[in-house]
Order: C-alpha cells, then sequence, then structure tokens
C-alpha cells in the first residue's frame, strides 16, 4: 500500500492504533523474556572446516579431541599424597560418569607429567565434552557448578571454551541491561538539548522502545529457525533502537517543517511520510543490504547476526512508518510544546551547518585533502593487524574462567591443552605400523614440533623417544597428536599446520586443533571476502542510482563511506591489539589479536550506517537541486536542513552502540567503540567536510548519468514526492 493512503487511515484512528500497537508491544516483550536461554554460544567455525570434521572422527571413532572444558585442581600439600589421589580418582570417575563426557585425561590416570605443574601441588584435568556446542554448554551447566570449589583437599577451577560461554552467557546479559539503562537517559538528553521540545524528544523514544521489544521477540521467533549467537541480542537492541529513533527523528523534524509551512496536522502528517518516510524505508534498505553480505560466510556467528540485524533494521523502520503518525496526530501543534528555543530556531534555521558547507566549498581541494589525509593517517595501523579466535581473555580479569586459563598458560606450557591433532584414515592394513612409524618420523622433523605421539610410539626429531600409545588406533584408522612450541595463534602455528597438511601421507589425513581452526578460518573468510565486497557494492551502487539519478553520486558516496571507516579500523589496532589508551573504553585483557569476525562484522554494520546518513543528506540536496539547478545552493540547503539532524541522529547511534563499551567482554566492547566511532567520523569529518568539498569539486557533474540510464531512472527511479 502506498504511504500516503496508510497514513490517511491510520491518522482518524489514531488512539486505537496506539493502544494496539502498546498490546503488540506488550506481547513482543513477554514473547521475548527469557530470550537468552534459547540463543547459542560460537558459531566461529563451520562443518566444512576440515579442523572440525577431524574433531569430529576423533571423537567418534576414537573418544579424544581437544579438551573444551580444563580443570585446574590444586591439592593442599601434593597431588601425589595419598588424600589428594583419592579425591582426584574420585573426582575424575564423577566426571567421566557424567553423560555427554567423551574423554578425561588426568594426572592420576595417564601418568602424563605435563598435566603436572612444577609446585607437584597442582594439576590438570582435560575434559571432552560431545556434541554440537549448544549441548557442551547445556552439559557444562550441569557438569561446572558440581566439579568446582572445594573437594576434599583438592581445589578446583575451571576453564576452557565450556566455561568460558558460561561466562559470557551471564555476562552479556548483564551488559544489555547496563547499556540499556545507559543509552535511554542519553539518547532523551541528547533529543532535549538538539530540539528544546520535550514533546519532539519523547515521541522516538518511545517508537525506540516499542522497536526494542520488538526486536527480543524476532531473535526469539529466528531462534526456532537457525541458532542465534549470544551476541546478537546485544548488538541487534542496541542497532534497533538507535536507528528506530533516528527515523522517527527524521520524520518528526519533517513534520515540524511542514507545520511551520502552514499546513494542517494531517497534511503534515501525509507530507512527512510521503517524503522523509519514504527517504526511512530506502534508508532501512541499504542497511540491510549491507548486513546482508555476512550471509556469504559460513559461519553461523556472523549469519545469524546477519539474518537477526536485517529483521530488525526492517522492523525499526516499520515501527516508524506505523507508529509515528499516531503518535504525531496525537501530539499535533504541540510538538514544540516546552521549547524555549523554537522562535530562535525559526529565525536562524541552520545558520551554522550552512556556513560551514559554503566556507569548505570555497576551499574544496584544501579541505577535501587535508580531511583525506587525516583519515586515511587514523588507518594506518590496521596495516599492523594480527588475527586469532576469540578465547577465554574476551572475560574480564578477574573472571574465574579467565584466572584458571592464566594458570595453564604460565604452569602449563607442555600441557598440550591445544595440540595440532591429525586423523588418518584407510590405512593398508599390511603396512599399518611401518606406514604410522615413517610418517610419525616425518612430522617429528617439521619446524616448531617438540613430540609427535602415536599407537607406534612418540617421536621428537625423527627418533622413537617413547612408547605406543593406548587408543590411538582402531582398525585401519588411526591419530597422531603433535604437540607443537608455537602459540596456536601464531603466523608459525599456522606455516605448521599447512606444513602438515603438505605433507605426503599413508592414508586419508584430517587436521584438526586450534591453529587448524584458524587456518581453515582465515581461508575460508578471505575466499569469501570478495563476495561480501561485491554485494555491498553493486546494490549500493545500484540503490544510489535509483535515488539520485546519477552514475557519480553512487562512486563517490561509497569511497567517502570507506574512508569513514577508516578511524575505527586504525583504533581497533591501537587500541584493542596494542593495549594503548585502554583507559578510555575500561580495562581488558588484550592479547595483541584481533579477533578474526569483528573487523568484517564492523564493515557491514558502519557501512549501512554510513550510507543511511548519506540517504538523509543526499535527498534534501536533491531535493533544493531538482528546485534551483544550483548545485552549490543545493548543497548548503542539504547542509542547513539536515547538518543538526544528522548530528543529534549520529550522537544517538554513537551513544547507543557506545554504551557497549561498558560491557565487560572485550569483543563487545570492541563492536561498540568502533561502531561508535565509525559513525561520528562519518558524520562530521565525512559529512561536514568531504561531501560538501566533493560536491563543489564535480558541480553539475554530481548528477550526470548516460542517456539510457536516465531514461531507466525516470522509469524506475525513486522519488520522494
Amino acid at each position: 500500500m502506498p504511504l500516503a493512503p496508510l497514513v490517511r487511515r491510520l491518522v482518524p484512528a489514531h488512539r486505537a492504533v496506539l493502544a494496539v500497537t502498546a498490546l503488540v508491544a506488550i506481547a513482543a516483550g513477554l514473547l521475548g523474556s527469557g530470550l537468552e536461554k534459547h540463543l547459542s554460544y560460537g558459531g566461529y567455525t563451520s562443518d566444512s572446516f576440515a579442523s572440525v570434521r577431524a574433531e569430529r572422527l576423533l571423537a567418534e571413532r576414537f573418544g579424544a579431541g581437544s579438551p573444551n572444558l580444563i580443570l585446574v585442581v590444586r591439592a593442599d600439600t601434593d597431588l601425589a599424597g595419598p588424600a589428594a589421589a583419592t579425591a582426584g580418582r574420585t573426582l575424575v570417575a564423577r566426571v567421566t560418569r557424567t553423560p555427554g563426557v567423551v574423554s578425561v585425561q588426568s594426572p592420576w590416570t595417564t601418568g602424563d607429567p605435563a598435566l603436572r605443574a612444577d609446585d607437584s601441588r597442582t594439576g590438570l584435568v582435560l575434559v571432552r565434552l560431545g556434541g554440537d556446542e549448544d549441548t557442551v554448554h547445556h552439559t557444562a551447566q550441569h557438569l561446572v557448578p558440581r566439579l568446582t570449589g572445594r573437594q576434599g583437599p583438592l581445589h578446583v577451577e575451571a576453564t576452557g571454551a565450556a566455561r568460558v560461554n558460561q561466562e559470557v552467557e551471564r555476562r552479556s546479559a548483564e551488559d544489555l541491561t547496563r547499556a540499556e539503562l545507559l543509552a535511554a537517559p542519553l539518547t532523551l538528553l541528547i533529543l532535549l538539548i538538539a530540539f528544546g521540545s520535550l514533546t519532539t524528544a519523547a515521541l522516538p523514544v518511545l517508537v525506540g522502545v516499542v522497536s526494542v521489544t520488538g526486536t527480543l521477540a524476532v531473535l526469539r521467533l529466528l531462534t526456532g529457525f537457525t541458532p542465534v549467537s549470544v551476541f546478537a541480542m546485544n548488538l541487534t537492541t542496541a542497532l534497533g533502537f538507535g536507528l528506530a529513533v533516528d527515523y522517527s527523528l527524521f520524520v518528526v523534524t519533517r513534520y515540524r517543517e511542514e507545520l511551520a509551512r502552514g499546513r494542517d496536522i494531517t497534511e503534515a502528517i501525509v507530507v512527512s511520510l510521503r517524503t522523509a518516510g519514504r527517504t526511512v524505508a530506502f534508508s532501512a534498505l541499504t542497511v540491510m543490504l549491507s548486513l546482508a553480505a555476512l550471509l556469504v560466510f559460513p559461519l553461523y556467528f556472523l549469519r545469524s547476526l546477519a539474518y537477526a540485524g536485517i529483521a530488525v533494521v526492517a522492523l525499526s523502520a516499520v515501527a516508524t512508518v506505523l507508529v509515528m503518525p499516531p503518535l504525531l496526530a496525537l501530539a499535533g501543534r504541540r510538538i514544540d510544546r516546552f521549547d524555549p528555543f523554537a522562535r530562535l530556531r525559526r529565525r536562524t534555521g541552520g545558520g551554522l551547518w550552512r556556513r560551514l558547507a559554503l566556507g569548505v566549498m570555497r576551499r574544496p581541494v584544501a579541505v577535501g585533502a587535508a580531511a583525506s589525509v587525516v583519515l586515511i593517517a587514523l588507518a594506518i595501523p590496521f596495516t599492523q593487524a594480527k588475527f586469532g579466535l576469540m578465547d577465554d581473555r574476551v572475560l574480564p580479569r578477574d573472571s574465574p574462567a579467565q584466572l584458571a586459563a592464566d594458570t595453564v598458560r604460565r604452569e602449563f606450557a607442555d600441557a598440550g591443552t591445544s595440540p595440532v591433532v591429525i586423523t588418518v584414515s584407510g590405512l593398508a592394513p599390511s603396512r599399518e605400523a611401518a606406514d604410522l612409524t615413517d610418517y610419525a618420523r616425518r612430522l617429528s622433523r617439521l619446524a616448531h614440533t617438540e613430540r609427535v605421539d602415536t599407537a607406534v610410539g612418540s617421536f621428537a626429531a625423527g627418533r622413537r623417544v617413547g612408547p605406543p600409545r593406548e587408543g590411538f588406533r582402531t582398525g585401519a584408522d588411526a591419530w597422531l597428536s603433535l604437540r607443537s612450541t608455537a602459540a596456536p595463534d601464531s603466523p608459525a602455528a599456522e606455516r605448521q599446520v599447512r606444513a602438515v597438511r603438505a605433507l605426503a601421507a599413508p592414508g586419508t589425513v584430517l587436521v584438526g586443533g586450534d591453529a587448524a581452526t584458524l587456518a581453515d578460518t582465515k581461508d575460508v573468510l578471505a575466499d569469501r571476502l570478495p563476495w561480501a565486497v561485491l554485494i555491498i557494492a553493486s546494490s549500493m551502487l545500484v540503490l544510489l542510482f535509483l535515488f539520485s539519478g546519477s552514475v557519480v553520486i553512487p562512486v563517490k558516496q561509497l569511497v567517502l563511506n570507506l574512508l569513514s571507516l577508516t578511524a575505527s579500523f586504525g583504533a581497533m589496532v591501537f587500541v584493542f591489539q596494542e593495549g594503548r589508551l585502554k583507559w578510555l573504553v575500561g580495562d581488558f585483557v588484550h592479547t595483541g589479536r584481533l579477533e578474526l569476525t569483528v573487523p568484517l562484522l564492523m564493515f557491514c554494520v558502519a557501512f549501512g550506517l554510513a550510507m543511511d546518513y548519506s540517504v538523509f543528506l543526499l535527498a534534501r540536496i536533491r531535493e533544493e537541486y531538482a528546485a534551483t539547478a544550483d548545485n552549490t545552493r543545493a548543497v548548503a540547503f542539504g547542509m542547513e536542513r539536515s547538518g543538526r539532524l544528522i548530528t543529534a541522529a549520529a550522537l544517538i547511534v554513537a551513544t547507543v552502540l557506545g554504551a557497549m563499551a561498558t560491557s565487560e567482554l572485550a569483543v563487545l566492547k570492541l563492536l561498540g567503540v568502533g561502531l561508535a566511532l565509525a559513525v561520528l567520523v562519518d558524520a562530521t569529518i565525512v559529512r561536514g567536510l568531504l561531501v560538501p568539498a566533493a560536491m563543489r569539486l564535480l558541480g553539475h557533474r554530481n548528477w550526470w548519468a548516460p542517456r539510457p540510464l536516465r531514461a531507466l531512472h525516470a522509469r524506475l527511479g525513486l522519488k520522494d514526492e
């Protein structure tokens, strides 16, 4: 249904519509309650990874695999003492009997010296929990509380991926509540300062609240069809609230303009939705398509955020179009009530932004070059980016799981908790022992290999150094454990994995372990990244052409949007990888690495938000250019009409997303700070300086298109009027 007829139906029945909206919001809130119980943990790997298939084969055929639950056990005196040994074996027996436990290794049952610290009082129990990530999570929820704490003469702490996910679940829910309590009043304050009127400030916030409750319901429904990452709740509620407030703000501002022109209430609402409302719908489409680029990656962490983000952005736009007209009808001409600055604004308008635009356009080359140099300089640190996978260090320093993991790293460097595991299938029956021996010898000679354990013995530097290991062979299948001197997230470990995969083997080989998972993740992201970029670039070019009728403006906006991301990408390395200026965002554990998927997520979200503001500014510029054919005047008019509005909108989104910086989880801090910085840079340096400079330099060429495309735009182009 076209917007104008829809609005004319909503306005007369505005009280009934608002009553229905309230009921729907309450129902959505009830549906979304307890959402965190249905969210998934992990999603950073794919079943297509060779490393994942190797781990699955280890669990199914050998009851082995890399531990995902690690118990750090401390004895009062000595682990080998009678009391501690008895308690330890009892503990191991309890773990082994628990449904879902695949394997258990301990200093009392294996005799492995690597599981005992030098002080003889501290040891490790390595537990492999079976099933998918959600099954592992639920098993750990049942198991960990019964095992940790005081256990007779032992004190037990837990860490590992399963335990870390428990901590992430609890802290992300706490973070969400804290961020919402911080963002909502700050948003209202920004609106009050920017627009003076309490009514003007309150209406967008009300739509934002409706959007958040709807977001929780959308996420709950999505969990019935696809796994949804636990981080989706934090990111998408912030995104939904911020965009709903922004979209509503654009409509409210246009409504005030139309009232000032003498229109009656109904007509002012209709015109506002026909102009700003259509721009909102188009803007939401650009953000949704930018998020859709995440769907090309086979990691459900990214895919679930794409599904959730697309649904939430659509919900924000729909909430604006359906809820704002009844709210405006209810407010009527009281929209400026309690606004002491209304008369002053009517006299001065957006004079500051107009003067800024005219000043920039008098020296477009100097201003544009200076701004570009600054942004490119801010991006330089990203050239030194190093990447890894999320681990316990995403948690704060005082987290029990993080403290226990620090103990493992400090006191059990040789524990082999993250070995390179190699499965070999299809061994020749007559040559099993000889082939395995030859293969293990060659593996042990690879750089950074400390030892290779196999069913035919342990090998180091090409020589047998230990007896055969039990449970390492069944039928024509076998597995090998390669202990590496390289950290799993280091370039040396990645090179070692690639060397293992390139080595001739006696059967079909799959290589697993943390280092192999990191290599597989890098490979698949690098392979799919060009497709994601193609989706974003092509969709933005097409949409901006349909919106503007120009082939120049879409290309220019793509370049400017990329520049708006530079500061946030540089800050990722400067603050979160290198740990500088940490005090600005709160303390966190910096590892010297960035979580591999976060830059991709930030790129898609931030690019969509930058395009969002491009559309709103371009809409006002195009409106004036169509009326006057004066490019300079059109740019000044667009800045005058939308400068303050875009700044307030950007501050709101930056506040809502930046509230995630209060999170105790480093990955949410990174997302919040990076996205907030990208939005602020885009609204100030890019929209305030680079856009008017570029528009002035190109002049009337901004609006050029070949004749066939002009004809196409005449038939298919999107128009506000």
